[in-house]
């Protein structure tokens, strides 16, 4: 049986197909999911290899409750369904580092470009951000495309990473 989300997940922001909402241990096995797909998903936010439990989930939710980071879960509107995580990392001065990770059975759906939209518009409008970057692996072809259409542009490149910059759609 699926989890009624909308009864536990309280959104924080929207756009056309997404909600965007806080955190939340009653997404803990939809996080495990996504984070432990070695193949779609891990490889691509660290590559740590590396197999997370439920217990490490929910801590790591717990964490970025408390410390009121800017992360949001995103859910299908229409579906209810899981889509991914996005953020907002060491956000100060006006500049804040986005990150997205949308689990294997979203992609290549659009979620992660409306996603990245909503976020940049958020983070500009309400956030107040100026400069918003991001890093990916350079062999994360899809994901570069992506963000190149969403605005960004590269600015720096090493064996691990591929930094870029919005300067606007």
């Amino acid at each position: 049986m699926e989890l009624r989300r909308e009864q536990v997940l309280t959104q924080i922001f929207q756009s056309a197909n997404i909600s965007f909402v806080s955190v939340s241990e009653a997404l803990t096995y939809d996080y495990l999911a996504m984070v432990n797909d070695m193949e779609n998903v891990n490889r691509f936010i660290g590559g740590s290899r590396k197999v997370y439990t439920a217990e490490q989930e929910a801590e790591w939710v717990r964490s970025k409750l408390e410390e009121k980071a800017a992360v949001w879960s995103m859910i299908d509107k229409k579906t209810g369904g899981f889509i991914g995580n996005i953020e907002f990392m060491d956000v100060h001065d006006g500049v804040g580092e986005l990150g997205i990770a949308v689990t294997a059975a979203k992609q290549d759906k659009g979620f992660g470009t409306e996603a990245i939209t909503a976020a940049i518009r958020y983070g500009r409008e309400v956030m107040g951000l100026e400069r918003i970057f991001l890093r990916t692996r350079p062999f994360n072809e899809r994901a570069i495309h992506v963000y190149r259409k969403c605005g960004f542009a590269e600015y720096d490149r090493s064996d691990d990473h591929v930094f870029m910059e919005y300067k606007g759609a």
